[in-house]
């Protein structure tokens, strides 16, 4: 038992060891990999690092490491409190030409340069960056410091406090697809056009009205104060905070998306002092480094993009003083432009932005949403004209371009676009088919040259082709006079030589030569914007389309009316979506109200489409769109539409519960939207598609009740026959057997030592205990009381004793075996019951409380209405939750400041007081799972757009009418306000 034991603890201690060695070698290995990837050049025996000033070195050494948070579990605590201070100093990564990215090696530290622009301003010639103090002043901050080790093979880490140098950051690399200078789309020339008047002449307001007004105003104040606050303790410098547990989540890239989409709400309702701290943490947010492998291009080009472009505007512009907000704008959109870098230019909509992905050629994807490709418009065309770099532009030009052409090539519902896109420029089934030709020429070829190949050229190896000599062998052009026969390896098994064969200009010799295609990408059939994904098309104006089409009357304006093209888009996407999607609901008040569905086709709509009546949050922009549209295009029966539309949205949250409208549900449309009624019948047979048979099914479950008591009667009665027959049948036996036993007896006397029962005399048999064991003769149980025969009697009253025996016998065995099963104390409802019946209930038929009987029509609606929660009016509700979306008070905001309709404000004012009543945390506001609970469960999530857009719009509803004017300036899809040009382009 001992040395078992023992044995026991060796073991134990061994799997230890061996763990032990996996861990070790695990490390090894990923610090031999992380330092991989940073290129090593061995430094110059006698190389000194770079001369620092002695301010310099000291504040270096107090530094904090850039990129490493207190958050990080993996990370010693002595890192951060001690760095190490042999450390050199080393520039913050700027944007620059790739030509001039460089390395400086010094004492085994590098300078690492990844091609961020230097600043051009003066106001930091060294590599300090702008903090904003509390009175605005700037003043100059110490960059980071970064170590990058040795990679010495079998020495492992020198130093723990280089773990910050194992980050990989972005680098501009150079372009595959570069856009030739003299083909960028420059941005439109001229003087910006006058445009209509889009606000009301709002009249002066009274006292009281102002009162009212500003009260509400400073109420939507301090719930931002309260989010702002929370933020600010719980999740600064992180993208978002969760409001339940006070932490923070990074659901982007981690560069502080609330504080930066924050920041022109924080400027327009007057909190400046929280304004300027925010920046202090904006120059901090290194976009050469995420958390996540892949930019997430729509999302951070509305939200980051737009938030310091809008904060840049709001506070001033160049007069402002802020300039961090357009540096870093700047910085972001370099990064972005990488996306862009595709044969047909359209973006690549989730950017790996890691060096080693980011330099190798790619195209945009072939399932792209219509919002991602086509909602970066405002944004880039802003930052051109801020800075007057066209290349901004030419972008998202093109992409408008592509989205020009196939609205005028046609989709299959005109003027509007599916909502998944191919973009990748490729027409994959003509280049199937265009391979398969190639395949078998070039296999042909093959065979009637091979084995002269080598000596047709002299030079050619097995695996070398001459392109031009090929080219021309097949009667192809191979290049004009000045191009060089080029050799390109490439394996005899390829197909793609004649598809991937390019003139291109070598940058080292300045020759032209022919070049087989790309390193990854195979040559295509080029081709526009087309319908992506698998299976039916499907069109609407919710989510994953929503903001393209919301981005063209707001581009027209931000371009001052030059760009006819985005009137054009516009123009056709409100006609396609009045024919196609437009209906009227069918609610219990008859409110004339509008929304807009969802049509699925398989590309025939004329024959197939169907429309799907959907009521969803993210489409309620619509109302502001249509009124927007229709005040510059001067179309006012758009202005009208976009009225019923906001309504619509209204009425969807004074529905429910909460009073907070559901992200998603369904209701019934009318049949005549100008002749529309509610009707009861109708919506019942919405909420049950199975009304036609639902009550059919119930006859027949009691129909087959039915037959089913009569056969479990007729089966009774034939047992009670069959009890009857076997009971007669005992007593003719039992009579047999009394005559049998009549004559064995003596006729005379009294010699027998048994009474007529059969029971044995014995003295000590206590008689008085039988009879009181008997029932009496009026017993329930119906048995006569007898008594023994007495030692006196006579044959005659022998005999006659017997003579009743035999008399009652059938009567005793009858009551014995029927009456004696019968309840003496049936339970309350029942009558008496016999052993033979076979329901426990009353001879009615009662089947209603049978749980398996199936629910009638009308039970079967009312059960869903009660279990659902469900609203009158709405069919299903298929998504519960309310995440602080801004998109109803949007256009409730859009239909106040067009029509100056006070009703609009006392609206919101309602749908106000309900998210807060619902959403609000110690910390701040949380989305909510269900708004048909009159108690949901708050979800602990605070997306960025509740501070950025929910707020803002809420805000500026109750802020006088010049603040953020529509005619003054035109916001973005995540509400951030750019301001309209009035001067010309360029000037």
């Amino acid at each position: 038992m001992f040395r078992l034991r023992r044995y026991r603890y060796y073991v134990f201690f061994a799997a230890i060891v061996v763990f032990l060695l996996y861990r070790v070698a695990r490390n090894s290995e990923q610090w031999e990999t992380v330092a991989a990837s940073f290129p090593h050049v061995v430094p110059p025996p006698n190389s000194k690092p770079p001369p620092i000033s002695e301010s310099e070195a000291k504040s270096h050494v107090n530094a904090p490491l850039k990129g490493i948070s207190s958050q990080d579990d993996e990370l010693p605590q002595r890192i951060l409190d001690n760095p190490p201070k042999d450390n050199y100093p080393v520039k913050i990564p700027t944007l620059s030409d790739s030509k001039n990215t460089k390395q400086t090696d010094g004492n085994n530290d590098k300078h690492i340069d990844i091609g961020l622009a230097p600043n051009t301003d003066g106001s930091s010639q060294q590599a300090g960056v702008l903090a904003y103090d509390h009175d605005g002043a700037t003043k100059v901050t110490t960059p980071p410091v970064i170590n990058v080790p040795d990679k010495a093979v079998g020495q492992g880490v020198k130093d723990a406090g280089n773990l910050a140098d194992k980050v990989i950051h972005w680098k501009k690399t150079p372009e595959n697809f570069p856009v030739p200078e003299a083909d960028i789309i420059p941005l439109p020339t001229g003087k910006p056009k006058k445009l209509p008047t889009i606000q009301y002449a709002f009249e002066k307001e009274s006292p009281e009205k102002r009162e009212k007004r500003e009260a509400r105003q400073q109420k939507v104040k301090a719930e931002m104060e309260r989010s702002w606050a929370g933020y600010w303790t719980y999740a600064k410098g992180h993208d978002e905070l969760s409001p339940v547990t006070k932490k923070f989540r990074d659901p982007f890239c981690g560069w502080a998306a609330t504080l930066v989409d924050s920041l022109d709400t924080l400027w327009i309702m007057g909190m400046e002092e929280e304004f300027k701290e925010a920046l202090v943490e904006v120059e901090k947010i290194d976009f050469t480094v995420a958390k996540r492998p892949e930019i997430p291009v729509f999302e951070t080009t509305i939200r980051y993009l737009g938030g310091f472009l809008a904060a840049y505007d709001v506070s001033g512009g160049k007069s402002g003083g802020f300039d961090i907000l357009l540096q870093k704008a700047i910085e972001l959109a370099e990064i972005l432009m990488g996306a862009f870098d595709t044969p047909n230019r359209m973006p690549v909509l989730y950017y790996n932005w890691k060096p080693g992905f980011a330099s190798q050629p790619r195209r945009a994807g072939t399932s792209a949403s219509v919002a991602e490709l086509g909602s970066l418009a405002m944004e880039f065309t802003r930052l051109a004209q801020i800075t007057k770099e066209n290349k901004y532009y030419d972008a998202v030009a093109r992409i408008t371009d592509a989205f020009y052409e196939w609205q005028e090539r046609g989709t299959s519902l005109s003027g509007i676009f599916p909502e998944q896109i191919d973009a990748s420029g490729c027409n994959r089934t003509a280049q199937s088919e265009l391979e398969a030709a190639v395949n078998s020429a070039d296999a042909a070829m093959y065979d009637k040259t091979d084995g002269d190949s080598n000596q047709s050229t002299g030079t050619m190896m097995d695996d070398e082709l001459d392109v031009g000599s090929e080219l021309r062998r097949k009667g192809q052009h191979a290049g004009s006079d000045d191009t060089d026969s080029h050799m390109v390896k490439r394996s005899v098994k390829s197909s793609a030589l004649n598809l991937n064969v390019a003139r291109k200009k070598n940058p080292i010799t300045g020759k032209v030569e022919l070049v087989a295609g790309e390193a990854t990408l195979p040559e295509c059939v080029s081709q526009g914007l087309t319908p992506g994904g698998w299976g039916m098309e499907q069109y609407s104006m919710g989510g994953s389309q929503d903001s393209t089409y919301e981005y063209f009357p707001k581009q027209w304006l931000l371009l001052g009316g030059l760009e006819p093209k985005y009137k054009e888009l516009h123009l056709k996407v409100s006609e396609a979506v009045k024919k196609w999607l437009l209906y009227r609901p069918m609610v219990p008040d008859d409110r004339d109200i509008l929304f807009t569905g969802k049509i699925v086709t398989s590309g025939e709509p004329e024959a197939d489409a169907t429309l799907q009546y959907e009521v969803t949050h993210l489409t309620c922009f619509i109302g502001g769109m249509f009124g927007l549209g229709g005040k510059i295009f001067e179309v006012p029966a758009d202005v009208e539409i976009g009225q019923k539309l906001t309504e619509g949205c209204v009425w969807a949250y004074e529905s429910t519960a909460t009073g907070i409208m559901p992200e998603g549900a369904h209701v019934l449309a009318c049949r005549d939207a100008k002749n529309c009624h509610w009707d009861e019948t109708r919506y019942g047979q919405a909420l049950d598609p199975s009304y036609k048979t639902r009550d059919q099914s119930v006859d027949e479950y009691y129909e087959r009740k039915k037959k089913e008591k009569a056969q479990a009667k007729a089966k009774a009665a034939l047992e009670q026959e069959k009890e009857k027959a076997r009971a007669k049948a005992a007593l003719e036996q039992e009579e047999d057997d009394l005559e049998d036993q009549e004559d064995q007896e003596p006729k005379h006397g009294l010699s027998s030592s048994k009474n007529i029962a059969g029971r044995p005399k014995n003295s000590d048999f206590d008689q008085e205990q039988l009879d009181d064991s008997q029932p009496d003769d009026d017993d329930d149980f119906g048995l006569r009381k007898r008594g023994p025969i007495s030692d006196a009697g006579t044959q005659a009253e022998d005999a006659s004793e017997k003579s009743r025996i035999v008399k009652n016998k059938k009567v005793k065995n009858t009551a014995v075996e029927s009456e004696d099963m019968e309840d003496s104390d049936p339970a309350p409802g029942f009558k008496n019951s016999k052993s033979n019946q076979v329901p426990l209930q009353e001879d009615e038929d009662r089947f209603e409380d049978d749980p398996l009987r199936p629910l009638t029509h009308k039970e079967y609606v009312a059960d869903r209405i009660k279990n659902e929660h469900l609203p009158k009016g709405i069919v299903d509700v298929n998504s519960k939750a309310y995440i602080l979306r801004p998109e109803a008070i949007e256009s409730v905001w859009y239909m106040y400041r067009i029509t100056g309709d006070k009703k609009w404000q006392d609206k919101g004012w309602k749908m106000f007081e309900a998210i807060v009543r619902h959403t609000a945390t110690e910390a701040g506001n949380s989305a909510i799972d269900n708004v048909l609970a009159t108690k949901p469960t708050h979800l602990n999530e605070m997306e960025s757009f509740w501070p950025a857009e929910t707020l803002k719009y809420f805000y500026l509803l109750y802020s006088e009418p010049n603040k953020i004017s529509l005619d003054d300036w035109v916001l973005n899809t995540e509400a951030h306000p750019f301001k309209r040009p009035k001067t010309p382009f360029g000037a």
